[in-house]
């Protein structure tokens, strides 16, 4: 896997990198978030049609700041490895191995149990299988094995009918890493690597070795302000199943045996360049650097809306393809073509499919807010004011 060289910084936790002429004003604001206290160390990267205009960061690895986020500082980005996990099942459809209309039973046999049989891979990919979380007491630990957690999904039974989504917080990974094993014999952290980090030069980690535990920054859970209320989850059992069955820290990315699972739902390891670079990829159609990963085709088959709902985890209205999150308008710029995926806290990848644009941002301090985080939308609006 290509990894940048390090340079040594300006001054501790100065913004570094560069931007080409015309996005200064992204400079500008990825600068505002950190004069204006919302960062600690963060990373952003756009890619427009194949090339990098802007890859910044700056601020500190950790929470002492003592330690300077560099060119190739990785950060957990939580359910922003969703795209990762929704591309490589893309990639497989591509290839024909699976298809979003058969069903999932049809290639894991054991989930036909409870009432399953008749679920598409297309289904369980838009959340809209049931199974946002376990019906059995679970603790953090327990995401670290990846066969007990396909196993207890598979013998369980749906909280919700299809044609709504219930946001699977993190058994979307199990879902999807178990439709890879069955079908290719693989792990999906390891078909990841193979088919996606490692041939386009992405520094992106679904499982990251111990030997790259120097570049990973310490994250760091978000405040809340004395006396403020929190809002309460949705009434649904899909939401305590997915959101409080076990409830997790924040700062658990911090412990070595959560990087090294493999949780292709919660735990990628990477930076902005890593994830603008795969967005971008997706954005030209599936082509990037002269070798095509999948179709354009397959992507417009992995990104139609397949469900438009309240979702009965969250809260709100969700707009769902095969993984990735459909745009609102907002979240991921103007383009309501855009699609992509945000991670618990801030960060988030996506693509604008008519602009050839792939956007990345990663940090290490989280933020409260389910959607719409200052520093996303204000990085987005002056990406768009530059084109």
């Amino acid at each position: 896997m290509n990894v940048p060289e390090r340079s040594e910084p300006e001054a501790h936790g100065q913004v570094q990198g560069h931007v080409e002429p015309g996005f200064e004003r992204v400079r500008d604001a990825f600068e505002t978030n950190f004069a204006e206290g919302r960062e600690v160390g963060a990373s952003f990267a756009v890619e427009l049609d194949g090339k990098l205009v802007v890859d910044l960061w700056g601020g500190f690895a950790d929470r002492g700041r003592s330690r300077p986020w560099e060119t190739d500082t990785l950060a957990n980005v939580w359910s922003t490895t969703k795209g990762f996990s929704s591309l490589c099942i893309a990639m497989l459809v591509d290839r024909g191995r699976l298809s979003y209309e058969q069903t999932v039973a049809s290639v894991w046999p054991e989930f036909a149990a409870a009432g399953k049989e008749h679920l598409t891979v297309g289904q369980v990919m838009s959340h809209q299988g049931g199974l946002s979380g376990a019906t059995t007491k679970l603790s953090a630990r327990d995401y670290a094995d990846h066969d007990a957690m396909a196993e207890r999904l598979a013998a369980q039974a749906p909280m919700f009918e299809p044609g709504q989504s219930g946001y699977h917080a993190v058994t979307h990974g199990f879902l999807a890493g178990e439709l890879v094993r069955r079908t290719v014999g693989r792990s999906l952290g390891r078909f990841f690597a193979e088919s996606v980090a490692v041939p386009l030069g992405a520094d992106a980690w679904i499982g990251l070795p111990e030997s790259e535990d120097g570049r990973v920054c310490e994250m760091l859970r978000a405040h809340v302000l004395a006396g403020t209320l929190q809002p309460a989850l949705p009434p649904h059992p899909a939401a305590r199943a997915a959101l409080a069955n076990p409830p997790l820290d924040g700062e658990l990315p911090n412990e070595r045996w959560w990087r090294a699972a493999e949780i292709p739902a919660a735990n990628a390891q990477t930076n902005a360049r890593a994830i603008a670079k795969i967005y971008a990829m997706i954005a030209r159609g599936g082509e990037s650097g002269g070798r095509r990963y999948l179709s354009a085709e397959t992507i417009a088959e992995a990104t139609r809306e397949r469900v438009a709902s309240t979702d009965l985890v969250l809260g709100f209205p969700m707009r769902w393809g095969a993984g990735f999150l459909l745009n609102d308008g907002v979240i991921y710029g103007p383009n309501p073509r855009s699609f992509g995926h945000s991670g618990w806290g801030g960060s988030f990848g996506c693509a604008d499919p008519d602009a050839k644009l792939g956007i990345g941002y990663a940090m290490n301090q989280m933020f409260a807010n389910v959607r719409g985080d200052p520093r996303s939308l204000g990085l987005l609006q002056a990406v768009y004011e530059s084109l």
